[in-house]
């Protein structure tokens, strides 16, 4: 995996475990099982996308 763009920020976040077994149950589906964190981004771009919010 690269490593991360400069332009990013690492963030900490607490979930609950149900929440975390959903995340690794739809990461499985995926062809290419990406880890949590892309699984997350992931699901962040696409609620962005839907909501019509502007992607920094």
């Amino acid at each position: 995996m690269a490593p991360p763009k400069k332009d990013t920020e690492a963030l900490t976040l607490r979930l609950p475990r149900s929440l975390i077994d959903a995340i690794d149950d739809r990461r499985r589906v995926e062809a290419d099982l990406p880890t949590r964190p892309e699984m997350i981004r992931r699901a962040l771009v696409e609620w962005l996308e839907m909501t019509n919010a502007k992607n920094a």
